[in-house]
């Protein structure tokens, strides 16, 4: 009669040790579920923000062409616009954007994004006298001297802009893209 009420004992005390080792894997399942969970979604977000940057390039060539064209249109390239257009070089921020209202700027709806663009004349005053001298221009080398690379350097009386565009969307994501422009004569 003693040895039975110890195997009860002894087999009660095992079945204990095995409810907790399975309480302790499914703990570890769970956190391991979890991790997969979280690994999924944020590889989801990249890839989402990585579609939302190129659609957000592809709206700024829009952007970058429609202020071209406006540039390219400019009766007086001395006098500035409001809005859009400054005759001379605009002061800027610790990023290098223009420090400008974007809500006066040109809108352009592209899908869901809206898209406005700033241009100014790379020019510190107005009116020029002396585009060399005043403004930013790719000059003419001297005879003999050594240029590099294949791109021609445009005449003294082309100007350059810089065009500033911002594409934003509902959520207040923006995405700028500068270039630089050549308008000739």
């Amino acid at each position: 009669m003693i040895l039975q009420p110890m195997r009860r004992l002894r087999g009660t005390a095992e079945r204990g040790v095995t409810m907790l080792i399975v309480l302790v894997l499914l703990s570890v399942m769970l956190l391991g579920g979890l991790a997969l969970a979280r690994l999924t979604e944020v590889g989801t977000l990249a890839s989402g923000n990585s579609a939302y940057h190129q659609a957000a390039m592809a709206a700024s060539e829009i952007g970058l062409n429609s202020a071209f064209v406006a540039v390219k249109a400019l009766g007086d390239e001395n006098t500035s616009v409001t809005g859009w257009y400054s005759a001379i070089a605009l002061a800027k921020d610790t990023n290098g954007l223009p420090n400008v209202d974007w809500t006066a700027a040109p809108a352009l709806s592209v899908g869901a994004l809206t898209v406005n663009y700033v241009a100014e004349r790379a020019c510190i005053v107005t009116p020029v006298t002396d585009p060399l001298r005043q403004c930013l221009v790719k000059q003419d080398p001297k005879p003999g001297s050594r240029v590099a690379g294949p791109e021609p350097l445009d005449p003294p009386n082309a100007r350059q802009f810089r065009i500033t565009v911002r594409v934003a969307d509902a959520k207040g994501t923006q995405v700028f893209v500068q270039s630089l422009v050549t308008k000739g004569t």
